[in-house]
């Protein structure tokens, strides 16, 4: 034990890391349910080999965490800290590939540093599986090609199979595999390897599963993830708002300082490339590969197209191994100050929630609303209980109330994975039912005044109540809109 606090006393970047991870840690009692934790862990809860929205990994991790501990929130917010603990883990072994020890040191404070880390920690995603096996691939794939260890490259396939089952950006491993071995003068000769074309078809195999459930499904998943987007990007519309939104958002969750020197080195490596027509080493090769796809290809799109915040998230990995080469440790210092300050601030939005977030993605009031609906069903008995947001409300009190909570599919609306449970509406042919609409920057405490019409077109007779108003620190925070709804008439 003594071993064990000396070497960590004497590491700083491990003290550095620790110490960001125990402030995650303490801070997981407090973070309340997000509607991602809890759509995910209906995923869980209904094993299929795929889903509507994403391959199922996050939900296989939920199910099984659950299982074993228990269902709470916490357990929930701890499946997503252990496995992203796993992640930086792993990337610190990946860093001691490319770097020297106090490179290593630097990358891995980087690392940890960031806002990504704690949203990773802290919200159930696909992401969160994602970037643990993307960076077991790297560590495999490094292995199979610079140690010429072949067997790795059995293992790497397994590896970014499972990355695509968690989530379909993981397809990018593999166009950076062979965008590497293709650029790389030393290692182009791996195109006529057996091994590396085991390597890809064993990562097709392991995603077996994904496609399976998408051909028994008319490819409902595939098409619901490219066809609205393509459409988007094809429609070629200019919009700055888009753009210095992306920026924003990787601004913040890198934090300033790793961000610009991403972009310094970004542009340097492109600028090379392009006026010079130099390739970097064949470790840095590696490296880029697997990096400007991800971060350059989706910001060349934020003109046109809204990329959301998470969808850069693998580029990090080596992106931040390439900025430990180049960042100074008085830019580490100027990081971690801005890593300090955001993370307090998140503290005491999170344990006080002093600023309302006008939105259903946050953390606070789905227990107490789902408290207020089962008192207004001991009211209105024999009611079922839906909604229509997408999938937020409907989640999270499905996972807070032992009966069933259903979304819009009730009143004929596309309901994401709802769709795809298996539910026979028409077992729910005459009962009443109660709708929850959520009023997401509500103004004030009045009912809406208004019914949707398709209520009246599955319900015989639709009266707005009084609307629920969940209260955090004696205030006003959330507020939901509730309508009885009579004899309910699937469309058949």
């Amino acid at each position: 034990m003594n071993t064990i606090k000396a070497f960590i006393k004497n590491n700083k970047a491990i003290s550095w890391v620790l110490g960001f991870q125990l402030f995650r840690l303490l801070l997981l009692p407090f973070m309340g349910l997000m509607p991602q934790d809890a759509y995910y862990y209906l995923y869980g809860q209904n094993l299929s080999l795929s889903y509507f929205d994403h391959p199922g990994m996050i939900g296989y991790f939920l199910r099984f965490f659950t299982d074993i501990f228990g269902t709470s929130v916490f357990v929930v917010k701890f499946t997503d800290f252990f496995i992203t603990s796993l992640t930086i883990l792993s990337f610190y072994k990946l860093a001691t590939y490319f770097l020297s020890k106090q490179k290593v040191e630097s990358a891995f404070i980087l690392m940890a540093s960031t806002i990504f880390i704690s949203i990773l920690s802290f919200n159930s995603t696909p992401d969160v599986p994602l970037l643990l096996f993307w960076t077991l691939s790297l560590i495999c794939l490094y292995k199979a090609i610079f140690e010429e260890k072949k067997w790795f490259f059995i293992i790497g396939g397994v590896a970014m199979g499972l990355a695509f089952d968690s989530k379909y950006t993981a397809i990018l491993l593999q166009i950076g595999l062979l965008g590497f071995v293709c650029f790389s003068n030393k290692y182009r000769k791996l195109l006529l390897s057996p091994w590396l074309w085991f390597s890809i078809i064993i990562s097709v195999a392991v995603t077996f599963p994904v496609w399976y459930w998408n051909y028994t499904n008319d490819f409902a998943s595939f098409a619901f993830q490219s066809s609205e987007r393509t459409s988007s990007i094809t429609e070629f519309k200019i919009s700055p708002k888009n753009f210095f939104g992306a920026i924003g958002h990787q601004m913040l969750l890198l934090l300033p300082v790793l961000f610009l020197v991403i972009l310094t080195f970004t542009f340097k490596y492109i600028k090379r490339a392009l006026l010079k027509f130099k390739i970097p080493t064949a470790k840095t090769l590696f490296l880029l590969a697997f990096f400007i796809p991800t971060f350059v290809g989706f910001f060349l799109i934020t003109p046109i197209y809204w990329v959301k915040l998470n969808w850069m998230m693998p580029s990090y990995l080596t992106g931040i191994i390439i900025a430990a080469m180049f960042i100074s440790k008085k830019l580490i210092r100027l990081q971690l100050v801005f890593s300090i300050v955001f993370h307090v601030l998140a503290a005491v939005q999170i344990i006080f929630y002093v600023a309302p977030i006008k939105s259903d993605d946050t953390w606070v009031g789905w227990k107490e609303l789902a408290l207020a609906t089962e008192k207004l069903q001991e009211k209105h008995s024999n009611t079922f209980i839906f909604s229509n947001d997408g999938y937020k409300t409907a989640a999270c009190l499905n996972f807070f109330k032992e009966e069933k909570v259903y979304a819009q599919n009730i009143i004929g609306l596309p309901a994401l994975h709802f769709d795809y449970l298996g539910d026979d509406l028409t077992t729910l042919q005459g009962k009443n039912a109660l709708f929850i609409d959520s009023d997401k920057r509500f103004k004030t405490n009045e009912k809406l005044g208004k019914t949707n019409p398709l209520l009246n077109k599955y319900f015989k007779n639709v009266t707005e109540l009084e609307p629920i108003i969940i209260k955090i620190n004696g205030k006003p925070s959330r507020k939901f809109w509730v309508f009885y709804c009579t004899d309910y008439q699937p469309k058949k």
